[in-house]
């Protein structure tokens, strides 16, 4: 089995965090893709769909309200999407995705590049301090879900600069 975090292409490691670039922003609609950068959304929506899912192009309150596309579960699994916010509200929350072990891949505007988090990097930052909980991309059928594996037994992830209680983080391929 492959993880996540390792069966992503090279290119989503060097990712740059622009919040001009979301789901239905004109910068995206002039300029698809991951090369110009990403937020949060813009880029767990990316992972998604590399793993042959496809994820609604929602903003966060409107994910969280889905009902359609996603589901809310109560223990995040590998793939689920995870929203972190200051408040318990949805309205801006931040988008990552689940990859075992407690995990979360995710773009934020403080690393500037993919990071993985544990709940504890998350909770030591007021802006994502709130764990609104998990939403998982309903399937197509369960023969097109791709064989993976907790992300921790990744070469490929190292120990971020996060701060308290951090774990894990993609670092652009040249470092």
């Amino acid at each position: 089995m492959e993880s996540i975090v390792t069966a992503l292409p090279a290119e989503f490691r060097t990712v740059r965090y622009d919040g001009s670039r979301f789901p239905g922003s004109a910068a995206v609609a002039a300029r698809p893709g991951l090369s110009a950068g990403a937020n949060c959304q813009l880029f767990a929506y990316a992972v998604l769909r590399h793993f042959g899912l496809t994820p609604p192009e929602l903003r966060s309150s409107e994910l969280w309200n889905d009902t359609g596309t996603t589901v809310h579960v109560p223990v995040a699994q590998p793939l689920d999407l995870v929203l972190f916010n200051a408040t318990a509200d949805a309205y801006g929350a931040h988008v990552g995705v689940h990859v075992g072990d407690d995990a979360i891949l995710h773009l934020c505007a403080e690393v500037r590049h993919p990071v993985v988090w544990g709940p504890a990097d998350f909770a030591a930052r007021e802006r994502y301090a709130v764990r609104l909980g998990a939403k998982r991309v309903l399937r197509p059928s369960a023969a097109d879900v791709p064989n993976i594996r907790d992300s921790r037994d990744s070469p490929d992830v190292r120990k971020s600069a996060g701060g308290p209680g951090a774990r894990s983080g993609i670092v652009p391929a040249d470092e």
